[in-house]
Protein backbone atom coordinates (compact mmCIF):
# COMPACT_ATOMS: atom_id res chain seq x y z
CA UNK A 1 0.00 0.00 0.00
CA UNK A 2 1.29 3.52 -0.67
CA UNK A 3 -0.08 6.62 0.21
CA UNK A 4 -0.49 9.22 -1.67
CA UNK A 5 0.88 12.66 -0.41
CA UNK A 6 -0.93 15.26 0.42
CA UNK A 7 0.67 19.39 -0.09
CA UNK A 8 -1.83 20.83 2.46
CA UNK A 9 -1.88 21.16 6.11
CA UNK A 10 -3.46 18.25 8.37
CA UNK A 11 -6.55 19.90 9.95
CA UNK A 12 -7.61 18.64 13.36
CA UNK A 13 -9.02 15.69 13.35
CA UNK A 14 -13.11 15.91 14.45
CA UNK A 15 -14.03 14.82 17.97
CA UNK A 16 -17.46 13.71 17.35
CA UNK A 17 -16.90 9.58 18.82
CA UNK A 18 -20.15 7.68 18.53
CA UNK A 19 -22.78 6.81 15.74
CA UNK A 20 -25.39 8.87 17.70
CA UNK A 21 -23.18 11.97 18.03
CA UNK A 22 -22.40 11.94 14.52
CA UNK A 23 -26.18 12.14 13.54
CA UNK A 24 -26.61 14.71 15.81
CA UNK A 25 -24.31 16.81 13.63
CA UNK A 26 -26.40 16.45 10.65
CA UNK A 27 -23.72 13.93 8.57
CA UNK A 28 -24.54 13.34 5.49
CA UNK A 29 -23.36 9.81 4.17
CA UNK A 30 -21.79 9.88 0.47
CA UNK A 31 -20.26 6.66 -1.93
CA UNK A 32 -16.84 7.29 -2.54
CA UNK A 33 -17.51 8.46 -6.43
CA UNK A 34 -20.01 10.89 -5.35
CA UNK A 35 -17.79 12.31 -3.04
CA UNK A 36 -15.17 12.74 -6.02
CA UNK A 37 -18.00 14.47 -7.96
CA UNK A 38 -18.74 17.02 -5.69
CA UNK A 39 -15.71 18.19 -4.40
CA UNK A 40 -14.06 18.22 -8.14
CA UNK A 41 -17.20 20.11 -8.83
CA UNK A 42 -16.73 22.27 -6.32
CA UNK A 43 -12.94 23.10 -6.78
CA UNK A 44 -13.54 24.22 -10.63
CA UNK A 45 -16.45 26.19 -9.79
CA UNK A 46 -14.11 28.12 -7.23
CA UNK A 47 -11.26 28.47 -9.35
CA UNK A 48 -8.69 26.01 -7.09
CA UNK A 49 -6.56 23.71 -9.15
CA UNK A 50 -7.69 19.83 -8.57
CA UNK A 51 -4.40 18.86 -9.73
CA UNK A 52 -1.71 20.21 -8.06
CA UNK A 53 2.20 19.20 -9.39
CA UNK A 54 0.36 18.07 -12.90
CA UNK A 55 1.94 19.41 -15.34
CA UNK A 56 1.32 19.97 -19.46
CA UNK A 57 -2.08 17.53 -18.77
CA UNK A 58 -3.87 20.83 -18.60
CA UNK A 59 -5.71 20.96 -22.12
CA UNK A 60 -5.80 17.33 -23.04
CA UNK A 61 -5.60 14.44 -20.16
CA UNK A 62 -6.69 16.56 -16.89
CA UNK A 63 -10.36 17.65 -19.03
CA UNK A 64 -10.81 13.41 -20.33
CA UNK A 65 -10.01 12.52 -16.21
CA UNK A 66 -12.28 15.37 -14.99
CA UNK A 67 -15.27 14.28 -17.13
CA UNK A 68 -14.53 10.30 -16.50
CA UNK A 69 -14.93 11.06 -12.32
CA UNK A 70 -17.74 13.55 -12.94
CA UNK A 71 -19.54 10.50 -14.53
CA UNK A 72 -18.75 7.81 -11.93
CA UNK A 73 -16.56 6.26 -14.38
CA UNK A 74 -13.72 3.77 -13.12
CA UNK A 75 -10.63 4.96 -15.06
CA UNK A 76 -7.53 3.38 -16.67
CA UNK A 77 -4.46 5.66 -17.54
CA UNK A 78 -3.07 4.58 -20.79
CA UNK A 79 0.54 6.07 -22.16
CA UNK A 80 4.32 5.13 -22.30
CA UNK A 81 6.81 4.89 -19.46
CA UNK A 82 7.62 7.93 -17.52
CA UNK A 83 4.56 10.18 -18.83
CA UNK A 84 3.17 10.67 -15.21
CA UNK A 85 0.43 8.23 -14.43
CA UNK A 86 0.95 7.04 -11.42
CA UNK A 87 1.78 11.23 -9.94
CA UNK A 88 -1.91 11.83 -11.51
CA UNK A 89 -3.46 8.52 -10.08
CA UNK A 90 -1.77 9.71 -6.17
CA UNK A 91 -3.26 12.93 -6.89
CA UNK A 92 -7.01 11.84 -6.54
CA UNK A 93 -6.83 11.44 -2.93
CA UNK A 94 -7.34 14.85 -2.86
CA UNK A 95 -10.53 15.30 -4.06
CA UNK A 96 -11.66 12.89 -0.84
CA UNK A 97 -13.19 14.75 2.47
CA UNK A 98 -9.94 15.51 4.22
CA UNK A 99 -11.82 13.21 7.40
CA UNK A 100 -14.54 10.94 7.12
CA UNK A 101 -15.74 8.48 9.73
CA UNK A 102 -15.25 5.00 10.04
CA UNK A 103 -16.37 2.31 12.42
CA UNK A 104 -14.00 1.53 15.32
CA UNK A 105 -11.80 -0.86 14.53
CA UNK A 106 -13.70 -2.28 11.57
CA UNK A 107 -11.44 -4.02 9.23
CA UNK A 108 -12.64 -2.92 6.30
CA UNK A 109 -13.55 0.88 7.41
CA UNK A 110 -17.34 0.88 6.83
CA UNK A 111 -19.43 3.76 7.58
CA UNK A 112 -21.30 4.11 10.57
CA UNK A 113 -24.22 4.33 8.58
CA UNK A 114 -23.79 1.09 6.64
CA UNK A 115 -21.60 -1.80 7.78
CA UNK A 116 -21.45 -4.65 5.62
CA UNK A 117 -19.39 -7.03 6.79
CA UNK A 118 -21.06 -9.62 9.72
CA UNK A 119 -18.79 -8.84 12.51
CA UNK A 120 -19.86 -4.88 11.67
CA UNK A 121 -22.97 -5.38 11.50
CA UNK A 122 -23.70 -7.05 14.91
CA UNK A 123 -21.74 -4.63 16.58
CA UNK A 124 -23.89 -2.03 15.10
CA UNK A 125 -27.10 -3.51 15.79
CA UNK A 126 -25.95 -4.59 19.99
CA UNK A 127 -25.02 -1.24 20.15
CA UNK A 128 -26.99 1.21 18.79
CA UNK A 129 -26.13 5.03 18.66
CA UNK A 130 -23.53 4.46 20.72
CA UNK A 131 -21.55 2.16 18.40
CA UNK A 132 -18.04 3.95 18.65
CA UNK A 133 -16.53 5.30 15.42
CA UNK A 134 -13.19 7.30 14.77
CA UNK A 135 -12.13 9.44 11.71
CA UNK A 136 -9.65 8.33 8.73
CA UNK A 137 -7.63 10.90 6.97
CA UNK A 138 -8.22 11.08 3.21
CA UNK A 139 -4.38 10.02 2.79
CA UNK A 140 -5.44 6.51 4.64
CA UNK A 141 -8.27 5.88 1.78
CA UNK A 142 -5.75 5.71 -1.31
CA UNK A 143 -4.61 2.06 -1.95
CA UNK A 144 -1.78 0.96 -4.60
CA UNK A 145 -0.67 -1.93 -6.01
CA UNK A 146 2.29 -2.66 -8.77
CA UNK A 147 0.80 -5.40 -10.58
CA UNK A 148 3.18 -8.63 -11.24
CA UNK A 149 2.97 -12.14 -12.15
CA UNK A 150 3.15 -13.22 -8.78
CA UNK A 151 0.54 -11.16 -7.98
CA UNK A 152 -2.41 -13.94 -6.45
CA UNK A 153 -6.57 -13.56 -5.90
CA UNK A 154 -5.60 -13.48 -2.20
CA UNK A 155 -3.76 -10.44 -2.70
CA UNK A 156 -6.37 -8.63 -4.06
CA UNK A 157 -9.24 -9.61 -3.31
CA UNK A 158 -9.02 -12.03 -0.48
CA UNK A 159 -9.16 -15.97 0.61
CA UNK A 160 -9.62 -18.49 3.68
CA UNK A 161 -7.69 -17.54 6.68
CA UNK A 162 -6.79 -21.27 7.84
CA UNK A 163 -6.12 -19.75 11.98
CA UNK A 164 -9.57 -18.63 12.10
CA UNK A 165 -10.93 -21.90 10.40
CA UNK A 166 -8.74 -23.94 13.25
CA UNK A 167 -10.53 -21.84 15.83
CA UNK A 168 -13.68 -24.06 14.59
CA UNK A 169 -15.73 -21.97 11.99
CA UNK A 170 -17.15 -23.18 9.21
CA UNK A 171 -15.35 -23.11 6.06
CA UNK A 172 -18.70 -21.25 4.49
CA UNK A 173 -18.91 -18.78 7.30
CA UNK A 174 -17.88 -15.28 6.03
CA UNK A 175 -15.62 -14.16 8.92
CA UNK A 176 -13.04 -17.16 8.01
CA UNK A 177 -12.34 -14.70 5.04
CA UNK A 178 -8.41 -12.63 4.91
CA UNK A 179 -9.58 -9.70 2.83
CA UNK A 180 -7.26 -8.66 0.18
CA UNK A 181 -6.27 -4.88 -0.82
CA UNK A 182 -10.02 -4.14 -3.17
CA UNK A 183 -12.39 -5.05 0.04
CA UNK A 184 -9.46 -2.97 2.54
CA UNK A 185 -9.79 0.32 0.35
CA UNK A 186 -13.58 -0.05 0.72
CA UNK A 187 -14.89 3.77 0.84
CA UNK A 188 -11.72 4.90 -1.16
CA UNK A 189 -9.25 4.70 -4.13
CA UNK A 190 -7.55 1.73 -5.32
CA UNK A 191 -4.75 1.34 -8.00
CA UNK A 192 -3.07 -1.10 -10.14
CA UNK A 193 -0.31 -0.22 -11.53
CA UNK A 194 1.33 -1.57 -14.93
CA UNK A 195 -2.20 -3.76 -15.18
CA UNK A 196 -1.45 -5.64 -17.95
CA UNK A 197 1.31 -7.32 -16.42
CA UNK A 198 -1.39 -9.04 -14.00
CA UNK A 199 -2.09 -12.39 -15.13
CA UNK A 200 -5.09 -12.95 -17.02
CA UNK A 201 -6.80 -15.37 -14.52
CA UNK A 202 -5.80 -12.80 -11.72
CA UNK A 203 -7.86 -10.19 -13.82
CA UNK A 204 -10.97 -12.19 -13.75
CA UNK A 205 -11.05 -11.57 -9.98
CA UNK A 206 -11.81 -8.53 -10.91
CA UNK A 207 -14.31 -8.33 -12.94
CA UNK A 208 -17.45 -9.05 -10.53
CA UNK A 209 -15.89 -6.33 -8.10
CA UNK A 210 -16.40 -3.87 -10.79
CA UNK A 211 -19.80 -4.58 -12.08
CA UNK A 212 -21.20 -6.56 -9.11
CA UNK A 213 -19.05 -5.05 -6.46
CA UNK A 214 -19.32 -8.26 -4.58
CA UNK A 215 -16.28 -10.74 -4.21
CA UNK A 216 -15.75 -14.51 -4.44
CA UNK A 217 -13.43 -16.42 -2.39
CA UNK A 218 -12.90 -20.20 -2.53
CA UNK A 219 -16.16 -20.88 -4.26
CA UNK A 220 -18.45 -19.47 -2.63
CA UNK A 221 -19.59 -15.37 -2.93
CA UNK A 222 -19.99 -12.99 -0.25
CA UNK A 223 -21.86 -9.71 -1.12
CA UNK A 224 -20.41 -7.28 -0.24
CA UNK A 225 -21.68 -3.70 -1.26
CA UNK A 226 -18.00 -2.18 -1.98
CA UNK A 227 -17.31 1.32 -2.36
CA UNK A 228 -14.72 1.75 -4.19
CA UNK A 229 -12.86 3.56 -7.52
CA UNK A 230 -10.55 1.63 -9.23
CA UNK A 231 -7.93 3.32 -11.17
CA UNK A 232 -5.38 1.46 -13.22
CA UNK A 233 -2.34 2.61 -15.01
CA UNK A 234 -0.56 0.36 -18.50
CA UNK A 235 1.86 1.08 -20.86
CA UNK A 236 0.81 -0.02 -24.52
CA UNK A 237 3.46 -1.99 -25.12
CA UNK A 238 2.16 -4.37 -22.73
CA UNK A 239 -0.16 -5.04 -24.81
CA UNK A 240 2.19 -7.40 -27.27
CA UNK A 241 5.13 -7.68 -25.00
CA UNK A 242 4.53 -9.14 -21.83
CA UNK A 243 0.73 -9.10 -21.14
CA UNK A 244 -2.80 -7.56 -22.16
CA UNK A 245 -6.15 -5.89 -20.30
CA UNK A 246 -8.46 -9.09 -21.18
CA UNK A 247 -11.65 -7.52 -22.99
CA UNK A 248 -14.55 -8.12 -20.15
CA UNK A 249 -11.95 -5.87 -17.88
CA UNK A 250 -11.69 -3.39 -20.26
CA UNK A 251 -15.21 -3.03 -21.39
CA UNK A 252 -15.94 -2.93 -17.49
CA UNK A 253 -13.58 0.44 -17.28
CA UNK A 254 -15.63 3.13 -17.46
CA UNK A 255 -12.77 5.42 -19.45
CA UNK A 256 -9.84 4.68 -20.99
CA UNK A 257 -7.64 8.08 -21.35
CA UNK A 258 -4.23 8.21 -23.24
CA UNK A 259 -1.45 10.30 -21.56
CA UNK A 260 1.19 11.74 -23.63
CA UNK A 261 4.87 12.99 -22.90
CA UNK A 262 5.12 16.98 -22.81
CA UNK A 263 3.79 19.22 -25.32
CA UNK A 264 5.94 22.29 -25.44
CA UNK A 265 9.45 22.80 -23.93
CA UNK A 266 8.32 24.60 -21.00
CA UNK A 267 6.60 22.01 -19.76
CA UNK A 268 9.46 19.62 -20.20
CA UNK A 269 11.33 22.44 -18.32
CA UNK A 270 8.53 22.82 -15.24
CA UNK A 271 8.48 18.63 -14.46
CA UNK A 272 12.44 18.79 -14.46
CA UNK A 273 12.38 21.91 -11.81
CA UNK A 274 10.02 20.22 -10.21
CA UNK A 275 11.27 16.47 -10.01
CA UNK A 276 14.63 16.73 -9.64
CA UNK A 277 16.75 17.02 -6.65
CA UNK A 278 19.85 19.17 -8.23
CA UNK A 279 22.93 19.02 -5.66
CA UNK A 280 24.62 23.03 -7.47
CA UNK A 281 23.12 26.15 -9.45
CA UNK A 282 21.78 24.51 -12.31
CA UNK A 283 21.05 27.62 -14.79
CA UNK A 284 17.68 27.58 -16.65
CA UNK A 285 19.32 27.04 -20.25
CA UNK A 286 21.25 24.02 -19.45
CA UNK A 287 17.66 22.80 -18.22
CA UNK A 288 15.91 23.92 -21.41
CA UNK A 289 18.76 21.78 -23.49
CA UNK A 290 18.29 18.88 -21.25
CA UNK A 291 14.43 19.42 -22.30
CA UNK A 292 15.29 19.67 -26.29
CA UNK A 293 17.57 16.46 -25.85
CA UNK A 294 14.84 14.56 -23.99
CA UNK A 295 12.69 15.82 -27.10
CA UNK A 296 14.83 14.83 -29.98
CA UNK A 297 15.59 11.31 -28.34
CA UNK A 298 11.58 10.98 -28.51
CA UNK A 299 11.81 12.07 -32.19
CA UNK A 300 15.49 10.09 -33.19
CA UNK A 301 14.73 7.13 -35.65
CA UNK A 302 17.89 5.54 -33.71
CA UNK A 303 15.88 5.28 -30.66
CA UNK A 304 13.09 2.42 -30.34
CA UNK A 305 10.26 4.45 -29.77
CA UNK A 306 8.28 1.77 -28.84
CA UNK A 307 9.49 1.87 -25.41
CA UNK A 308 9.46 5.36 -24.75
CA UNK A 309 12.25 8.51 -23.63
CA UNK A 310 10.78 8.54 -20.04
CA UNK A 311 11.03 11.94 -18.55
CA UNK A 312 12.34 10.74 -15.73
CA UNK A 313 15.69 11.07 -18.29
CA UNK A 314 15.09 14.45 -18.08
CA UNK A 315 15.01 14.51 -14.12
CA UNK A 316 18.09 12.28 -13.99
CA UNK A 317 20.36 13.84 -16.22
CA UNK A 318 19.58 17.60 -14.35
CA UNK A 319 20.70 16.00 -11.26
CA UNK A 320 23.79 14.49 -13.22
CA UNK A 321 24.49 18.01 -14.53
CA UNK A 322 24.04 19.20 -11.13
CA UNK A 323 25.91 16.67 -9.38
CA UNK A 324 29.15 17.31 -11.88
CA UNK A 325 29.28 21.14 -10.84
CA UNK A 326 29.45 20.10 -7.31
CA UNK A 327 32.04 17.53 -7.89
CA UNK A 328 34.46 20.24 -9.86
CA UNK A 329 33.33 22.91 -7.34
CA UNK A 330 33.96 20.51 -4.24
CA UNK A 331 37.56 19.94 -5.56
CA UNK A 332 38.54 23.43 -6.33
CA UNK A 333 36.99 24.90 -3.91
CA UNK A 334 34.49 27.35 -5.43
CA UNK A 335 31.73 28.31 -2.71
CA UNK A 336 28.36 28.28 -5.38
CA UNK A 337 29.24 25.80 -7.96
CA UNK A 338 27.12 26.59 -11.12
CA UNK A 339 26.96 23.72 -13.69
CA UNK A 340 28.13 24.74 -17.24
CA UNK A 341 27.92 23.60 -20.95
CA UNK A 342 31.15 21.43 -20.22
CA UNK A 343 29.13 19.35 -17.82
CA UNK A 344 26.63 18.50 -20.30
CA UNK A 345 29.08 15.07 -21.06
CA UNK A 346 28.64 13.76 -18.06
CA UNK A 347 24.78 12.73 -18.85
CA UNK A 348 25.61 10.67 -22.00
CA UNK A 349 28.38 8.76 -19.91
CA UNK A 350 26.11 8.24 -17.56
CA UNK A 351 22.99 7.67 -18.41
CA UNK A 352 23.08 6.09 -22.21
CA UNK A 353 22.12 3.08 -20.72
CA UNK A 354 18.52 4.28 -20.40
CA UNK A 355 17.52 4.57 -23.92
CA UNK A 356 16.97 1.60 -26.18
CA UNK A 357 18.18 1.60 -29.19
CA UNK A 358 16.83 0.26 -32.35
CA UNK A 359 19.24 -2.65 -33.37
CA UNK A 360 20.67 -1.30 -36.41
CA UNK A 361 22.30 1.02 -34.18
CA UNK A 362 24.46 -0.99 -32.20
CA UNK A 363 27.76 0.53 -31.70
CA UNK A 364 26.59 4.05 -32.78
CA UNK A 365 25.10 5.46 -29.29
CA UNK A 366 27.24 7.46 -28.33
CA UNK A 367 27.65 9.12 -31.91
CA UNK A 368 23.75 9.60 -31.70
CA UNK A 369 23.49 10.98 -28.42
CA UNK A 370 26.63 13.14 -29.25
CA UNK A 371 24.96 14.58 -32.20
CA UNK A 372 21.62 15.19 -30.38
CA UNK A 373 22.65 16.83 -27.73
CA UNK A 374 25.09 19.47 -29.79
CA UNK A 375 21.58 20.16 -31.56
CA UNK A 376 19.44 20.40 -28.42
CA UNK A 377 22.63 23.14 -27.48
CA UNK A 378 22.64 24.76 -30.97
CA UNK A 379 18.59 25.07 -30.57
CA UNK A 380 18.96 26.88 -27.18
CA UNK A 381 21.21 29.36 -27.91
CA UNK A 382 19.08 30.02 -31.04
CA UNK A 383 15.98 30.30 -28.70
CA UNK A 384 17.68 32.19 -26.01
CA UNK A 385 21.03 34.46 -27.69
CA UNK A 386 19.45 35.38 -30.89
CA UNK A 387 20.02 38.85 -31.80
CA UNK A 388 22.87 39.48 -29.37
CA UNK A 389 26.43 40.01 -31.51
CA UNK A 390 29.29 38.30 -30.66
CA UNK A 391 31.70 39.68 -32.86
CA UNK A 392 33.50 41.43 -30.10
CA UNK A 393 33.99 37.76 -28.27
CA UNK A 394 35.19 36.38 -31.52
CA UNK A 395 37.37 39.47 -32.40
CA UNK A 396 39.01 38.47 -29.21
CA UNK A 397 39.38 34.92 -29.72
CA UNK A 398 40.67 35.48 -32.88
CA UNK A 399 43.43 37.84 -31.48
CA UNK A 400 44.64 35.29 -29.73
CA UNK A 401 43.28 34.71 -26.65
CA UNK A 402 42.13 31.13 -26.14
CA UNK A 403 39.69 30.25 -23.54
CA UNK A 404 40.02 26.98 -21.63
CA UNK A 405 37.09 25.02 -20.02
CA UNK A 406 36.57 21.89 -18.21
CA UNK A 407 36.21 19.76 -15.23
CA UNK A 408 39.25 21.45 -13.40
CA UNK A 409 38.63 25.35 -14.35
CA UNK A 410 36.89 27.32 -12.28
CA UNK A 411 34.23 30.18 -12.86
CA UNK A 412 37.15 32.44 -11.65
CA UNK A 413 39.49 31.39 -13.74
CA UNK A 414 37.12 31.13 -16.65
CA UNK A 415 35.84 34.82 -16.67
CA UNK A 416 39.66 35.54 -16.01
CA UNK A 417 40.41 34.65 -19.20
CA UNK A 418 38.61 37.51 -21.24
CA UNK A 419 38.82 41.19 -21.22
CA UNK A 420 36.21 43.20 -19.91
CA UNK A 421 33.24 43.17 -22.49
CA UNK A 422 30.08 44.64 -22.98
CA UNK A 423 29.00 41.23 -24.14
CA UNK A 424 29.48 39.32 -21.44
CA UNK A 425 27.25 41.61 -19.39
CA UNK A 426 25.07 41.25 -21.97
CA UNK A 427 24.60 37.49 -21.94
CA UNK A 428 24.10 37.79 -18.45
CA UNK A 429 21.34 40.11 -18.22
CA UNK A 430 19.71 38.21 -21.06
CA UNK A 431 20.31 34.58 -19.13
CA UNK A 432 19.64 36.40 -15.66
CA UNK A 433 23.28 35.32 -14.47
CA UNK A 434 23.49 36.78 -11.13
CA UNK A 435 26.51 34.48 -9.44
CA UNK A 436 29.95 34.18 -10.67
CA UNK A 437 29.20 30.98 -11.63
CA UNK A 438 26.29 31.54 -13.64
CA UNK A 439 27.84 34.27 -15.71
CA UNK A 440 30.75 31.44 -16.30
CA UNK A 441 27.90 28.97 -17.66
CA UNK A 442 26.12 32.23 -19.48
CA UNK A 443 30.08 32.77 -21.57
CA UNK A 444 30.45 29.15 -21.84
CA UNK A 445 26.75 29.16 -23.68
CA UNK A 446 28.12 31.45 -26.07
CA UNK A 447 31.32 29.90 -27.06
CA UNK A 448 29.88 26.54 -27.30
CA UNK A 449 27.19 28.25 -29.66
CA UNK A 450 29.30 29.98 -31.71
CA UNK A 451 31.74 26.35 -32.00
CA UNK A 452 28.67 24.89 -33.09
CA UNK A 453 28.17 27.35 -35.62
CA UNK A 454 31.52 27.19 -37.17
CA UNK A 455 32.73 30.62 -35.97
CA UNK A 456 35.25 29.63 -33.54
CA UNK A 457 37.03 26.31 -32.97
CA UNK A 458 37.26 23.44 -29.85
CA UNK A 459 39.87 20.80 -29.36
CA UNK A 460 40.87 19.26 -26.21
CA UNK A 461 44.45 20.44 -24.65
CA UNK A 462 47.13 17.84 -23.30
CA UNK A 463 45.16 18.02 -19.61
CA UNK A 464 41.51 16.39 -21.38
CA UNK A 465 40.57 20.07 -20.68
CA UNK A 466 38.59 22.28 -23.69
CA UNK A 467 40.29 25.19 -25.60
CA UNK A 468 37.77 27.43 -27.61
CA UNK A 469 40.41 29.31 -29.84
Amino acid sequence: MVTAPTPDTRSPRPTVATVGALRATGHVQRPVKDELRDNLLAALRDGRDPWPGIVGFEDTVLPQLERALIAGHDVVLLGERGQGKTRLLRTLPLLLDEWTPVIAGSELGEHPYEPITPASIRRAAELGDDLPIEWRHRDERYSEKLATPDTSVADLVGDVDPVKVAEGRSLGDPETIHFGLVPRAHRGIVAVNELPDLAERIQVSLLNVMEERDIQVRGYTLRLPLDVLLVASANPEDYTNRGRIITPLKDRFGAEIRTHYPLAIEDEVAVVEQEAQLRAEVPPHLLEILARFTRLLRESPSVDQRSGVSARFAVAAAETVGAAALHRGTILGESEPAARVVDLGSVIDVLRGKIEFESGEEGREIEVLEHLLRRATADTVRDLLGGIDFAPLVAVIEDGTPVVTGDRVTAKDLLGELPDLDVVDELAQRLGAQTLGARAAAVELALEGMYLARRIAKDADDDGQLVYS
